[in-house]
């Protein structure tokens, strides 16, 4: 039986609520929480088959590890595994791919409904006595607003953008939608990224983190934005450039923001972000509902099963 490393296994199962039990029928398993950088290469030592999400195999790492023969992404990234150095050793990359989509979708509404209905700060009032006090039925001195009739500008037309726009549509939302090349049969009108920001009420990124994408949330388009637009990122922390959005929120550019991705994760103390009252932020955690990380762990396992029996799948090129 082949010997499986898995570099850092808490970023699946944080609390231990999922098991390597399916993994263990196919290889011999051992499983760290997390793992430095300067640890990988001593812990996959002879293994054959290594599963990780973040740990960076880099050309040393798999210099140091001859018998490696394939990685399983436990993610749909991969930017952590130097493919270059992962093909000239002959070794096979596979990620998971489409397993998050309905828990970002439900994540990217839930801080909408947070900043239009006032959750949070209603039930904080009503906890310190606010509504005990109030001479009337119904108190209700913050603002709140109805999705129904906002424009909608989903950036990005994957998986998770095409089902976040449908929700925005049985909302009653007036959604558009902004991509790289132009979708087929999309029941949605396809306008310019200039466009998006400067007619969405509510703007939200669903597109991956490449050398285009960097920082296309910046100081020029987020000075066209209304006034008394929102933006949500639950793609990439590099896509928006941090300092910019700061800024823009600072000063009444734009109403506020909502962001479960950060340029450095864990979040700095530096973050520019981390104390603005119109910026919510959430510690990554819009993949993370169990049934999304089951669904993952069950890709990784079939993507290790299929390797195994000479049938590679979602194999990265």
């Amino acid at each position: 039986m082949k010997k499986l490393v898995i570099t850092d296994w808490s970023t699946l199962s944080m609390t231990d609520d999922l098991s390597t039990a399916a993994l263990q029928e196919l290889a011999d398993v051992t499983a760290y929480p997390l793992t430095a950088p300067e640890e990988a290469a001593a812990r996959i030592g002879d293994a054959e088959l290594l599963l990780c999400n973040k740990t960076p195999i880099t050309a040393a790492v798999l210099d140091a590890c001859p018998n490696l023969e394939y990685i399983g992404v436990m993610a749909t990234g991969y930017n952590n595994i130097d493919l270059k150095a992962a093909a000239q050793h002959g070794i096979t990359v596979c990620n998971a791919g489409s397993y998050s989509t309905m828990a970002v979708a439900q994540h990217t509404f839930a801080l909408m409904l947070h900043h239009f209905s006032r959750i949070a700060a209603y039930d904080r009032a009503v906890r310190a006595g606010a509504w005990e006090k109030s001479l009337q039925f119904s108190w209700f001195p913050y603002p709140t607003a109805e999705l129904a009739g906002k424009t909608l500008c989903v950036v990005g037309y994957g998986s998770i953008g095409k089902t976040v726009a449908k929700i925005g549509q049985v909302l009653g939302m007036q959604v558009k939608i902004t991509t790289r090349t132009t979708p087929t049969d999309c029941p949605f009108p396809v306008i310019s990224m200039e466009e998006a920001f400067q007619t969405a009420d509510v703007l939200t990124i669903h597109t991956p983190l490449t050398p285009e994408t960097q920082h296309l949330v910046n100081a020029e388009r987020l000075t066209s934005m209304k006034p008394t637009a929102f933006l949500i990122n639950t793609a990439r922390g590099g896509i928006v450039d941090e300092t910019a959005l700061a800024e823009a929120l600072r000063s009444g550019v734009i109403a506020g923001a909502a962001v479960d991705v950060l340029d450095t994760e864990p979040m700095s103390d530096q973050t520019p972000l981390r104390q603005l009252p119109n910026c919510t932020i959430t510690p990554h955690v819009a993949w993370a509902a169990v049934e999304t990380r089951n669904r993952l762990l069950q890709i990784v396992t079939e993507n290790v099963a299929a390797y195994l029996n000479g049938t590679p799948q979602n194999v990265v090129s």
